[in-house]
């Protein structure tokens, strides 16, 4: 489609309502409860199956502000001491999960640092967070080390601490390049920050720099995102991630709007695809070639361990507060409060606040829609590793995907067309058994 073309679809709104778009998981969170607990115990339990990879991620949730588009848990208050005890709670959950039978003597794939932001903290914290994660879990085999960091908590001193625990795939959080939209959208950075840090990044020489940018942040128009994507190609990091912005309840500009306080504009569904749609073709002009929906890479040895072991069914340690998991088939997530986590921990028990035990319906589905995300996925794979041939059972779906344009059916592959992935979440609804549609994400 050409650049200025709107990705509109007859099974999209056009304007940016309040409400969960992005889909992360399967059933959705709304139809987890304090019921299946039992079950995320038990599967903690279980002997594991050794051949499904097991990775790490831990919650940091602090920042220097609130973003307001943020619907992640994160804390703007927490002082140096409240951080300590928070990186010594984490740790002993860690401690706790070692002993289970599912966790014991199984060598991590990866570890992903997410929050937040981990780059918040002293490197101090960071140093013996690591120290006490690497004496508790086996770290001999990871493949990759992801930490996410914001461009204004960085120096090169913690640079240098960074990449001496292990990070492998920095992963930096720029957004935009405009400081009256970052401003405007509560980012606690500018853009002399971010020109400030890529020096010292690329002279560490990480692995991989991945670059974060929003589509349609909250005063965005066609020039100063052209803009955004111009200084991302100069700085040329390895990955690009694009997320087009949208209004999940719990935001601040959310909140604005629910009360009927309209004193922003909201960049429609059609304006923010088309802004996305550049910045893909641009970065194919320079060389960079599609990776999933939102990410494009520079070159072979781009990869993103953690997304493709989630999105093909490995198990998921999280841990921190509000944290999500996934062991054993059974989803499972952490106290989303402060006080609850702590406490939960201090007593010796583990924080877990509700669950739900996955059927095979259920993991089916969920590693369908999300390999969706990749552009296209193999029935085969599907066949093997669950006995379904995914283009009869999804039948009725892949017609009216196909009808529409989103995508095509072919004898090896169904793979989406530049529309259907520019919009690639409203579509996975569409798979979904008729008693998790109408779920929420947050």
């Amino acid at each position: 489609m050409s650049r200025a073309e709107p990705a509109t679809s007859g099974i999209e709104t056009v304007e940016t309502d309040v409400g969960s778009v992005f889909v992360s998981n399967y059933p959705p969170f709304s139809f987890w409860s304090a019921d299946a607990v039992p079950a995320a115990l038990e599967a903690l339990d279980s002997p594991a199956d050794t051949t499904v990879p097991l990775g790490l991620y831990l919650h940091i949730p602090f920042c220097r502000k609130r973003c307001k588009f943020c619907y992640f848990k994160i804390y703007t208050d927490k002082d140096s001491g409240e951080i300590a005890n928070y990186v010594d709670t984490v740790c002993r959950e860690t401690e706790l999960y070692a002993e289970r039978r599912a966790i014991e003597d199984r060598p991590l794939r990866f570890v992903y640092f997410g929050g937040g932001t981990p780059s918040y903290i002293s490197v101090r914290h960071l140093e013996v967070l690591v120290e006490r994660l690497r004496s508790t879990l086996d770290w001999s085999e990871i493949e990759e080390f992801t930490f996410e960091c914001e461009p204004g908590t960085l120096t090169r001193t913690k640079l240098e601490a960074i990449r001496d625990i292990g990070v492998t795939r920095l992963s930096l959080g720029v957004e935009n390049f405009d400081d009256d939209i970052l401003r405007a959208n509560g980012r606690a950075h500018v853009s002399r920050e971010i020109y400030r840090v890529m020096p010292w990044i690329r002279d560490l020489g990480f692995d991989q720099l991945n670059i974060d940018l929003i589509a349609g942040m909250i005063g965005e128009t066609w020039d100063t995102w052209k803009h955004s994507v111009e200084e991302t190609l100069r700085l040329a990091p390895e990955s690009v991630t694009i997320y087009q912005l949208e209004l999940p309840f719990n935001t601040r500009f959310s909140a604005n709007l629910l009360a009927g306080e309209r004193t922003f504009e909201v960049a429609d569904w059609p304006t923010k695809r088309a802004w996305h749609d550049y910045a893909f073709e641009r970065l194919a002009e320079a060389g960079y070639r599609s990776s999933s929906a939102y990410t494009m890479v520079r070159d072979d040895t781009s990869r993103f361990v953690y997304r493709n072991s989630v999105w093909r069914g490995c198990d998921l340690l999280g841990v921190g507060v509000s944290s999500f998991s996934h062991i054993g088939g059974v989803h499972y997530q952490n106290s989303a409060g402060w006080v609850p986590y702590l406490e939960s921990l201090n007593a010796g028990g583990l924080p877990i606040e509700r669950a739900f035990a996955t059927g095979p319906s259920e993991r089916l589905t969920r590693e369908m829609i999300l390999q969706l995300k990749l552009g296209r996925i193999e029935p085969d794979y599907f066949e093997n590793k669950f006995g379904v041939d995914v283009r009869a059972a999804f039948a009725d779906g892949w017609r009216r995907l196909e009808d529409d344009g989103m995508l095509r059916v072919g004898p090896e592959t169904i793979e989406l067309t530049r529309r259907g992935l520019l919009q690639v979440d409203r579509l996975l609804p569409t798979f979904y058994a008729s008693d998790y549609r109408g779920g929420r994400y947050t």
